[in-house]
């Protein structure tokens, strides 16, 4: 059965093209604030950082009302390093939101995720955002997207993607270059009409993919996941079980929610497609199946991005420790370096011969950063060494990863990079 009640949509770009602001404007003209609310710019990107940096790092969950459908939105990072976070929320909708700067054109993190949303069989929407921007050259980059499909082995349905032509900023959307829109009302429309609402059986035994984790101080741990089939009940009791082993538990549901514009709304029930949280199971994890104890069917889960670097997170044992943070233990700092394991599956933590001192290992420098960052925040103290690339072993040879890198830039910069990109191994 498909419910034509509901739309989960995934909205994938680059750094910077206006994703974030895009769903600010969804959110508005959905009527999800109030008339006299007062509504901070890019409200999605609530981590200090986020806003800082001006980019989108965790993946987020949104829903609006249109014309008697509920679309849930999820934002997802645009950054490489973040790709974890993308991966698996990708398998929680039913289409993606391509969206590209009406200037810059397609990018290489648009291309990584594109591939992944194409590798599932999503159906796409193109946005061209930023059509009012005065340099902006939309004919030239809808080829430029249209080549990226055929590159990424799209589809004949998929090469045939609706294209809307958008201005975030100014909440318009249009489906005719040369008549630019008022409002929104071509999008939700185009959304309702190519979206297919989820499908499943509604009346079968509950199973529900956990895709990413919450954490909360008072209720634990809150799982977020799509449920793929049956129902869910508020103080139900369920089975856990994972794909990759064999080990099942048995588990509570305390609190059940969904999603209401930017809030969780605590609801008595859910159904089939519906991207639910709950609280209640300490041990759940990400990739892990909830199902009726009469059924236990793990659902097989994306494989996840393998780190490429790592850092050694350290006690500070300089002249000037203890000045800076409130937590300066080494039991403190491992606890939250475990505790970080608990929402980002791209991220490997391990003990070393040293009780002071532990391994930590993300998709890039900018991973690794982030978490630094928010710790030190958070009033942790500690030191860490220099990256260093981690290497694999194949057939007895050592691997290091590769990434390729497009880099675009005047001509009189073109040998200073050159340098820094044989310095770094670039070829």
């Amino acid at each position: 059965m498909i419910r034509n009640d509901l739309r989960n949509v995934a909205i994938i770009a680059h750094v910077d093209h206006g994703k974030t602001t895009l769903v600010d404007e969804m959110l508005k003209q959905s009527g999800t604030f109030r008339d006299n609310q007062v509504v901070s710019e890019r409200v999605m990107d609530s981590n200090d950082i986020e806003k800082e940096r001006g980019i989108t790092i965790l993946a987020k969950n949104t829903a609006v009302h249109y014309n008697g459908t509920k679309i849930n939105i999820v934002d997802t990072p645009g950054h490489a390093d973040f790709g974890g976070e993308v991966e698996r929320v990708l398998k929680m909708v039913d289409g993606v939101l391509l969206l590209v700067d009406a200037f810059e054109g397609p990018m290489p993190q648009t291309r990584f995720v594109l591939q992944k949303a194409l590798d599932l069989g999503h159906p796409i929407i193109i946005c061209i955002n930023k059509i009012d921007k005065p340099n902006a050259r939309v004919k030239e980059v809808e080829d430029e997207v249209l080549g990226l499909l055929i590159d990424l082995d799209g589809t004949d349905e998929q090469l045939e993607s609706p294209i809307l032509y958008c201005s975030g900023r100014f909440g318009q959307s249009s489906a005719d270059i040369d008549a630019p829109g008022t409002d929104f009302i071509p999008l939700f429309d185009c959304i309702i009409d190519n979206i297919p609402g989820p499908e499943g059986d509604v009346d079968g035994p509950l199973q529900v993919l956990v895709s990413s984790i919450e954490y909360n101080e008072y209720v634990g741990r809150i799982a977020v996941g799509k449920i793929g089939r049956g129902k869910i009940l508020q103080q139900s009791n369920v089975t856990i079980c994972n794909y990759e082993n064999d080990e099942t538990y048995n588990g509570k549901i305390n609190t059940l929610y969904t999603y209401e514009g930017l809030n969780k709304k605590q609801v008595e029930e859910c159904g089939m497609g519906d991207i639910i949280c709950f609280s209640g199971i300490e041990k759940v994890t990400i990739g892990d199946t909830l199902c009726d104890p009469n059924a236990v069917e793990p659902i097989k889960f994306v494989n996840i991005s393998l780190p490429t670097m790592e850092m050694t997170f350290s006690v500070n044992d300089s002249p000037f420790a203890g000045n800076e943070g409130k937590f300066v233990t080494s039991r403190q700092i491992r606890e939250r370096l475990y505790k970080e394991l608990l929402k980002d599956v791209s991220l490997k933590v391990t003990d070393t011969e040293k009780a002071e001192s532990f391994n930590v290992a993300g998709r890039g420098e900018m991973h690794l950063s982030i978490l630094i960052e928010n710790m030190r925040r958070e009033g942790y103290e500690f030191s860490v060494s220099t990256p260093r690339v981690l290497f694999t072993e194949e057939n007895g040879k050592k691997m290091e990863p590769m990434e390729t890198v497009i880099i675009d830039v005047p001509e009189e910069y073109m040998g200073s990079v050159m340098e820094k990109m044989g310095y770094r191994k670039g070829r």
